[in-house]
């Protein structure tokens, strides 16, 4: 592959060393090789970076993108009906290839969004058939992603036990590591969407955390929500010596502090999902919690059924939500406002950058345009009529992006969209397969309530 000079632009490095400026990022491969000022490459490809900031891929740590075809349909819900609809309801109505046009199309939306990382989590799959469909539509769409191997959750028939007390299938996750994810090198790779002790006994728990183990896979899982299935399941697990780097909890907002705080001293990582948090009943983003234990989260999507599918937006409402809360603290204890914000938008960019990475595992890989790191770059116009003038790039990119401003995407040193336009030849007609997969899941809904 031949090298790639960008050069032009605003690079906006997400590491420290580096920093930020009037630089150039030289890809070389797979690979970011050097980035600086009047880097010399004579022979590579010019990328001519010009009106636009350079940053790092962005990632989006926690989505369900087999819902794409859901889109809108959950916005009014609350998380009960959520519940009721989509896992014991148009959740079953899924096909494989369901799930395949939507994972495809939704993951091809987060590269035309910006993102080049993705944490999928696929827990409607009832079959292996599913799962593979799942995996196929990541790998045409040609997005950098942790694949977060799940399990359904429908209503229990007569004689069925709950999905809580279903243990993580062993034979299935053999079977990916042995036939889906054999090289290590791939842009796909495999994780653990696993219950945890919010949504499951504690003995399943067990179990899916050693299985997480055995295969050094980062083990994913929500806590927010409907009561915890097993309350003391985080200390029993921490007591056991299960809680590491490798644990992933999205939400967290049922949490106590002292449980935070434990979780966090053993290296678990957090992703949140504020604006679906807010809206289904979740309770309020634990942003500023983390903040005040010294750490800072990942962010996801979450439910294109519900929301948006930008990191823009999803960094937006995660500072936003969490200014107000320190706004609206600061007045009642002390009368006024705080002197300056409480969060920055530096702070929201390396949540959707460095944050993201550390959470899926990927830290040293992607996350920051740092030479021998992946070569995943987004090029972000700031020379349109929403983002001028340009004084400061970091707040604009947070404040003001569009996924409209997404002019260019590499994913290890492949371009996925160029010139605003995404690579993949047949956009449109997946776009057509999108609208009848979603009309006849949708079609099935009132039907599955009532016979509820």
């Amino acid at each position: 592959m031949k090298q790639k000079l960008i050069q032009g632009g605003h690079v906006i490095s997400m590491d420290p060393r580096i920093g930020s400026g009037d630089l150039s990022v030289l890809l070389n491969g797979t690979r970011v090789e050097a980035v600086g000022a009047k880097l010399n490459a004579p022979d590579a490809e010019i990328v001519d970076a010009s009106g636009c900031i350079v940053i790092p891929g962005l990632v989006n740590a926690h989505m369900h993108t087999w819902q794409t075809a859901l889109r809108g349909i959950a916005a009014n819900w609350t998380l009960p009906q959520y519940f009721r609809s989509v896992h014991a309801g148009l959740a079953t109505l899924f096909s494989p290839d369901d799930i395949y046009i939507g994972t495809l199309v939704g993951a091809l939306n987060q590269l035309d969004c910006g993102t080049t990382t993705l944490g999928d989590w696929c827990h409607n799959n009832p079959t292996p058939a599913h799962t593979d469909r799942a995996i196929d539509g990541l790998i045409e769409a040609g997005i950098r992603s942790v694949f977060f191997h799940g399990s359904p959750k429908p209503d229990p028939k007569p004689g069925q036990r709950h999905f809580s007390e279903i243990p993580h299938p062993r034979g299935e996750v053999e079977r990916l590591m042995r036939e889906r994810f054999v090289n290590q090198g791939d842009l796909v790779t495999l994780g653990l969407a696993i219950l945890g002790p919010h949504y499951s006994t504690f003995e399943v728990s067990l179990h899916d955390f050693l299985l997480a183990r055995e295969f050094r896979l980062v083990a994913s899982m929500h806590c927010a929500g409907l009561d915890a299935k097993t309350p003391d399941g985080w200390e029993r697990l921490a007591s056991a010596g299960l809680l590491d780097s490798r644990t992933n909890v999205v939400h967290g907002n049922n949490l106590t502090n002292a449980q935070l705080r434990m979780m966090l001293d053993c290296g678990v990582t957090f992703s949140l999902a504020p604006e679906t948090e807010m809206l289904q009943g979740h309770g309020h983003p634990i942003t500023g919690r983390l903040r005040d234990a010294g750490r800072a989260p990942s962010l996801g999507v979450d439910l294109e059924s519900s929301i948006a599918g930008d990191m823009f937006t999803v960094a937006r409402m995660a500072l936003a939500s969490q200014r107000a809360l320190d706004n609206a603290a600061s007045k009642a204890s002390d009368g006024h406002l705080p002197p300056t914000s409480t969060l920055s938008c530096d702070d929201a960019l390396a949540w959707v950058t460095m944050r993201g990475a550390e959470a899926l595992g990927l830290a040293d890989e992607i996350g920051s345009l740092t030479p021998g790191k992946q070569a995943d770059v987004v090029l972000v116009r700031a020379d349109t009529i929403n983002m001028r003038p340009l004084h400061d790039p970091v707040a604009t990119l947070i404040m003001q992006a569009a996924a409209s401003n997404v002019d260019t995407v590499l994913v290890a040193g492949e371009f996925r969209k160029r010139h605003g336009r995404l690579m993949h030849p047949a956009v449109q007609s997946l776009l057509n397969e999108l609208d009848l997969s979603g009309r006849r899941i949708a079609g099935g809904l009132n039907e599955l309530l009532a016979s509820h």
